[in-house]
């Protein structure tokens, strides 16, 4: 059998995608190893988000080579679709695909493996490549939308995943059923733009979050990723009502200062922010969920941040919002963003220092949000990995829980106390 790797950088995304493929490729008859097992084909989903995940694109590929030269190797994803030509000239890769243009790798790779010599393949952006992760009993990442419209100053993702597109509510609530078939019990929504879902087909998010709580055999449900502006009162509401959607929300911030978040291109100042917090804290405690898993996206060393900008955001976590994680990105510098042609650009010095003082930040409030939740009983959810005689597993407000390792708990809820 021809032998296929997979190597998949950055987003759960892109490892939903990759995940699909590895079905596909299956189904074609081909045989799934490790990267590093001499494989006869390599496809390298990749990301661009920072000038390091350029780098570590580039070093993979090179490496993938090393460890198999008559390989060959396939690229796809965000850093394809904008360095395509810097890409095939890297030794060994056969060809490029980005991120818009994913429907194509599959039929190449088996024309490729035919002894033909297809052409990549017009772009297909503005179509919608459905995809969802497989392989774990517990948790799968569901794909709902592709692309962005914000173009934020500071940011490539559109350029590369191409404009707002989604797959249709029917075609998402057939995939959960697919997914609960296979036994899997909680499915994570993913997207570019999660809440700015209905775009290409005229429906709204909080529909489609109605059809998929309907979906039996799926027990919890997460969003992956939404804009503050995108997350409605009317959808707090109806989370908070006893539905199946658990209070952790993954909410990008970027800046807790409002002259920052203006030069950013972001569509909100912290005052909003702030408001939209309280207000599904407010509703989640009034209608008796447990305390809200409040993840924040921040970037620092945006061009321009001064110290007192730097410290407002410090400031405006600490004693303001107060997440129970924050997730940290020095910003990098992208070709073809309006923050690129700056003057004002913060040392990388000054930015390192400002990623770590956050990250001491992060580990302080995720510490005093897990005591604040102790003597409380929660339903974790175990996998099945038996990490050196224990397992693990997630509360609804995504506590880490470890136990001993017993097999008969794993895919399953659990109520436990958290002492």
């Amino acid at each position: 059998m021809t032998k296929i790797a997979f190597l998949t950088l950055g987003c759960k995304l892109n490892y939903a995608e990759t995940s699909t493929y590895e079905r596909e490729f299956v189904r074609h008859g081909l045989e799934v190893v490790p990267w590093n097992a001499r494989a006869d084909v390599y496809l390298v989903n990749t990301c661009t988000v920072t000038e390091h995940s350029d780098k570590k694109c580039r070093n993979i590929i090179r490496k993938v080579h090393r460890v198999s030269p008559e390989a060959a190797i396939i690229v796809t994803g965000c850093y394809a679709q904008l360095k395509r030509d810097e890409i095939l000239k890297i030794e060994g890769v056969k060809a490029v695909f980005g991120a818009d243009e994913k429907g194509n790798v599959v039929p190449f790779t088996m024309q490729l493996l035919e002894g033909r010599t297809p052409a990549s393949g017009d772009s297909a952006c503005g179509d919608f490549f459905p995809a969802y992760s497989s392989g774990e009993r517990t948790r799968s990442f569901l794909k709902v939308q592709d692309g962005c419209d914000y173009f934020c100053a500071y940011c490539t993702v559109p350029y590369a995943r191409g404009r707002s597109r989604n797959i249709p509510i029917a075609e998402a609530a057939a995939q959960a059923r697919e997914i609960a078939a296979a036994g899997i019990r909680e499915i994570v929504l993913t997207g570019v733009n999660t809440g700015d879902f209905g775009k290409t087909t005229g429906e709204s998010f909080l529909d489609l979050l109605k059809a998929l709580d309907r979906v039996e055999g799926i027990e919890r449900y997460r969003i992956s990723s939404i804009e503050p502006n995108l997350l409605t009162e009317e959808i707090v509401d109806w989370i908070a009502s006893g539905t199946k959607f658990l209070p952790h929300f993954h909410i990008p911030l970027q800046s807790g200062c409002d002259s920052v978040l203006k030069e950013m291109g972001r569509r909100y100042d912290t005052a909003a922010f702030a408001s939209k917090i309280d207000y599904i804290r407010s509703k989640m405690e009034t209608c008796g969920r447990p305390k809200v898993f409040f993840g924040i996206d921040v970037i620092v060393g945006f061009p321009g941040e001064t110290d007192e900008m730097f410290e407002s955001t410090v400031s405006f976590l600490s004693d303001r919002v107060k997440p129970a994680f924050i997730h940290v990105f020095p910003y990098s510098k992208r070709a073809g963003t309006r923050a690129a042609l700056r003057k004002d650009q913060v040392p990388e010095s000054v930015k390192t220092a400002r990623v770590e003082r956050l990250e001491r930040l992060s580990d302080e409030l995720h510490g005093a949000f897990v005591e604040s939740c102790r003597g409380r009983s929660y339903n974790v959810l175990f996998e099945s990995t038996d990490r050196k005689g224990t397992m693990s597993g997630y509360t609804e407000n995504y506590i880490r829980v470890e136990r001993p390792y017993d097999a008969s708990l794993s895919g399953q809820i659990v109520e436990i106390e958290l002492k």
